[in-house]
């Protein structure tokens, strides 16, 4: 068969396309000091960046993994109305603002918000503590993990769990040996890209967190001061960007090979 035509006029748009994406990237890159990259990003202020991002996207990952499975199912598994209802609603975090989800969860978890004044009274401090740094972006990574989930255990159907019903095996024995191995793909894939956004989130983390150094400053929070001419220097900005760079490009080649149908 031969290839589709294209009129010509799309490659140039298609190209102009390509630039917008590459080419700020490019920018970036050609900025590195390559001479004293490695110093930038180890200095100290860039490192307490680092590690407080790793070890809070990490949290918030499984934090992600405990809840948004359980729901991913519950979407997969319920009828078109629900489902689409309920898709609907983790899909608000994706077009959502992230200012503004810090700001609800600040309304929320704040010592005068809904939550917050029960949780005051109980000693509870949530805002600008690392563990608002955790809620934050469990709040913004939790739909890439839910849809990824979801339509891989949409689209390996149920035939399998209804067979393993009929040998026997409980609901819990069917969900451990059956649906979780089937929705690997979505699972493994989904929980890179919760990560990747965990680690790079930024809005609503300076909302409900704040930014200070070693309590809530995560790595796009030090990238974000020191362009404002405080904290990290420009260039420790400028190599933790470059490793934000590589890491998400990274995640993105591990994700492609486990995606459905992928070459291997």
């Amino acid at each position: 068969m031969s290839p589709a035509r294209v009129p010509r006029a799309l490659y140039v748009a298609a190209a102009l396309a390509i630039a917008l994406l590459v080419l700020p990237l490019v920018g970036l890159v050609a900025r590195v000091q390559w001479g004293t990259v490695v110093t930038d990003a180890t200095s100290p202020s860039a490192l307490s960046a680092l590690g407080l991002s790793l070890l809070t996207a990490t949290v918030a990952t499984a934090v992600c993994l405990l809840v948004g499975v359980p729901l991913a199912l519950v979407i997969a598994r319920s009828g078109p109305r629900l489902a689409g209802a309920l898709r609907a609603v983790v899909t608000v975090p994706l077009v959502l603002p992230p200012m503004v989800g810090g700001i609800a969860l600040l309304f929320l978890l704040g010592r005068n918000g809904a939550l917050g004044g029960a949780l005051t009274a109980l000693g509870i401090q949530l805002p600008f503590t690392t563990a608002a740094v955790v809620i934050a972006q469990a709040f913004v990574a939790l739909p890439f993990l839910v849809l990824a989930i979801e339509g891989t255990m949409r689209s390996v159907g149920t035939d399998y769990e209804q067979v393993a019903g009929t040998l026997g095996a409980g609901r819990w024995t069917t969900f451990r040996r059956v649906t979780l191995p089937l929705a690997a793909p979505g699972l493994v894939a989904g929980t890179v890209l919760c990560f990747a956004r965990a680690l790079g989130e930024f809005g609503a983390t300076a909302i409900f967190a704040g930014n200070a150094e070693g309590v809530t400053r995560t790595m796009p929070l030090a990238i974000y001061t020191a362009f404002n001419g405080a904290g990290v220097s420009q260039g420790s900005a400028i190599a933790l960007s470059l490793l934000l760079l590589i890491v998400a490009l990274l995640l993105l080649v591990f994700v492609r090979g486990w995606r459905p149908g992928a070459t291997r």
